[in-house]
């Protein structure tokens, strides 16, 4: 036991100057405005207490109150839904998980417990019309495989939801046309959950491109692979998938670069490649390398495979620099650099640029575009044009030569039944 004498709180040893002391509990209460903040139409907001040198801390978010917010009901209980979906909306400020609709009553129900919604807001997929006697339901949110969503968006159109739905759009662009009319009929709004087009690293780097400040983009260079397990699962099977690679994970490359340039290709050019002997690709392909060449004269070469360790990166080669997106279609984990001339030496910079949950920020859009009755940024049509260039994509690999596509030609097609 030491024998040292103790100093009291707020003192120093022998030797030392004299410490400050500690204030009382409860002494006082920031007086500054710049502590406090101020209330200016039901938000409280603070000046900047940073310096120059550093980055202004954003504003609080706004949150609707519980009983303002657009309720949603999730279609399909699946591993996204579960992962991904429904955990994201505590994180949501306009939008609220309302209702579940599955086909497994006991994952539905235990799924139910965990996010506060009640035993009558579960439905079976035989039921999904009952939605329309649901007043809390506005929208729904479909997370079911891709042969099933035109199903699905009609049964919801029809209860007069509003539609939310995961990409890709359909198995094909007549089912999604079908999805469009739907839906435009009953007059609710269609959205597809393109999420990286909400993701804060791809909307930064959408943002530079447009700006021109680095001249015309020449070059672009995006991958997007995977190692797929084992076989059984649907998205194997051509009739739910519609296909492989390409429209589970090869359309985040697609749409990404539509995004990027603000147009649509003229020519497609592809190769599709499967593994000999691989029951798994008897109905849809592995990988897929195409090439998409647009009216600005940008060129852009796509990869996404099944069977290539993971992968997900974009690469821009512009005029007078470069931007790169590190895991740019992956949930997390993105990093955005950017190089340009600095004087007589080549500046490389990282840009840090504010997380957010994409799948979050995804739903809150589609609310707020419901609450504010606009049309989302991801509408039924940007699901219709990526449908109907993977269709040219396809075609490309199957005749082996590059396919022109006529956009008024291709619009000209006759509506759905």
């Amino acid at each position: 036991m030491s024998d040292a004498t103790p100093y009291p709180i707020g003192t120093q040893g022998p030797g030392t100057s004299q410490g400050p002391a500690l204030p009382q509990a409860g002494a006082g209460r920031p007086a500054s405005e710049i502590d406090r903040g101020t209330v200016s139409e039901g938000k409280v907001e603070f000046i900047n207490w940073r310096g120059e040198a550093d980055r202004p801390e954003p504003p609080p978010p706004v949150p609707l109150a519980p009983d303002q917010r657009i309720g949603v009901a999730i279609i399909g209980l699946g591993r996204l839904t579960l992962g991904q979906i429904l955990p994201a909306f505590a994180g949501c400020l306009y939008a609220k998980p309302v209702a579940l609709v599955s086909g497994s009553p006991d994952k539905a129900r235990a799924v139910a417990a965990q996010y506060g919604i009640r035993d009558d807001a579960v439905y079976g997929y035989e039921h999904i019309e009952r939605l329309a006697d649901n007043p809390e339901v506005q929208a729904v949110y479909v997370v079911t495989p891709n042969g099933l969503h035109l199903d699905h968006v009609r049964a919801a159109a029809r209860a007069g939801k509003h539609v939310l739905c995961e990409k890709p759009m359909a198995a094909n662009s007549a089912q999604a046309r079908q999805m469009i009319q739907a839906c435009s009929e009953a007059g609710v709004r269609l959205m597809i959950a393109y999420r990286c087009q909400y993701e804060p690293f791809n909307s930064a780097a959408a943002r530079l491109v447009r700006s021109g400040e680095l001249g015309r983009v020449r070059v672009i260079e995006a991958t997007n692979t995977q190692v797929q397990g084992p076989g059984g699962q649907w998205r194997m099977n051509a009739e739910l998938a519609g296909g492989g690679a390409l429209p589970d994970i090869g359309l985040y490359c697609l749409n990404g670069v539509r995004a990027m340039l603000g147009e649509d290709p003229v020519e497609v050019y592809a190769q599709i490649v499967n593994p000999q002997g691989d029951e798994r690709y008897a109905q849809v392909e592995e990988t897929t390398s195409f090439m998409l060449r647009f009216p600005s004269g940008a060129i852009a070469n796509c990869a996404t495979s099944y069977g290539a360790h993971e992968t997900k990166d974009m690469r821009l080669r512009l005029e007078q620099g470069w931007i790169e997106i590190e895991n740019a279609f992956a949930y997390r984990g993105q990093r955005l650099r950017v190089a340009r001339r600095k004087d007589t030496l080549e500046s490389v910079e990282e840009l840090r640029v504010g997380a957010g949950n994409p799948f979050s920020l995804e739903i809150d859009h589609f609310a707020q575009s419901l609450l504010a009755g606009t049309t989302p940024r991801t509408p039924g049509e940007e699901g219709l044009q990526d449908q109907l260039l993977m269709e040219a994509i396809y075609r490309s690999a199957r005749e082996n030569r590059p396919v022109t596509i006529d956009w008024e030609s291709v619009h000209q097609a006759a509506a759905p039944e």
